[in-house]
């Protein structure tokens, strides 16, 4: 594996490889080994132009724990600020000896720009594009479902999981639909009209746009932020009138299988999407997400940069 840069770059066989390598890496985490040694010498350079919390830190303990030198850079306060396009930043990071670049960005597409330009010749991890997608966040969900689900092991074959929420302006969504559906899951896209995208119906997905009938029978519903940043027109009346018809509430998570679980990739919007007495429940594993975030990319970096043997 070269780069990451899409979900529909993954094959069943490559997405079931970096889960089993992050179960093998979590256990050997578990053990209580402060870091492995398969990347010591690499370097990672975390390149984010958007703000971010867990998926930076997590790509930075990601590295670390497999011993590579981290640079993290950030666009505010750098050249980028004044003007310095990616091409020459990239150029920059290539110089330094980056062995593998995770990027974010808004604008879509930049990720494989960067993989296919030729200005670095390491790997290249999407960390996240516009509203495009987010592979990375849809393995580590796949990780958390198939603990869940599947013992944490094999695909998700048979599996129904509801994603739920602005499906139009998240890249978790892009890339959940299509690595969960690779992995054997149905997927059900639950929102409404004015926040599903167009052309829906080539994803494969089976779409709602009532929640209250969609929960019945599934074994994870996964909410969406509601990414108002994105936003520049009225996509619903009212916040209330969204979290009425689209938030999931104790009353709609009893209406769920008893073994279904609800997962969020954050942050939360609280009393918004999801409420608070839900988003802490037994059934919640939105705090177990972010844990397996770290042993998933951990298990991408050591992949993309043909790790060395981790004893």
């Amino acid at each position: 594996m070269k780069h990451l840069l899409s979900a529909s770059d993954l094959s069943r066989d490559d997405a079931v490889l970096v889960l089993d390598t992050a179960k093998q890496l979590a256990a050997a985490t578990a053990q209580g080994v402060g870091k492995l040694p398969p990347l010591r010498g690499r370097t990672v350079v975390n390149l984010f132009y958007e703000d971010s919390t867990r998926t930076r830190i997590s790509f930075e303990a990601a590295a670390k724990r497999l011993s590579a030198d981290v640079i993290n850079f950030s666009a505010k306060g750098s050249s980028v600020s004044k003007g310095e396009s990616l091409k020459d930043t990239a150029l920059t990071l290539e110089a330094m000896g980056a062995d593998a670049v995770v990027i974010r960005h808004p604008s879509s597409g930049a990720p494989h720009r960067l993989a296919t330009a030729g200005w670095i010749s390491g790997g290249v991890v999407n960390a996240g594009d516009g509203t495009h997608e987010h592979p990375t966040q849809a393995l580590l969900d796949a990780y958390t479902l198939r603990a869940h689900l599947r013992n944490g092991e094999g695909d998700l074959q048979g599996a129904k999981v509801a994603i739920v929420g602005d499906v139009l302006h998240s890249r978790v969504a892009r890339s959940n639909a299509q690595l969960l559906q690779t992995l054997g899951a149905s997927v059900r896209l639950v929102a409404p009209p004015t926040l599903m995208p167009f052309g829906v119906d080539t994803w494969g997905c089976e779409v709602s746009y009532d929640l209250d009938d969609s929960l019945n029978d599934v074994d994870a519903v996964m909410m969406l932020r509601v990414q108002r940043e994105r936003m520049n027109a009225a996509y619903f009346p009212t916040a209330h009138e969204y979290s009425s018809r689209y938030g999931l509430n104790a009353t709609r998570m009893n209406k769920m299988p008893s073994h279904a679980i609800v997962m969020h990739p954050g942050p939360m919007n609280r009393g918004m999407e999801i409420s608070a007495d839900v988003a802490d429940s037994s059934r919640s594993v939105i705090v177990e997400q972010v844990a397996n975030g770290v042993s998933v990319r951990m298990a991408v970096l050591y992949l993309i940069l043909g790790g060395t043997e981790m004893s």
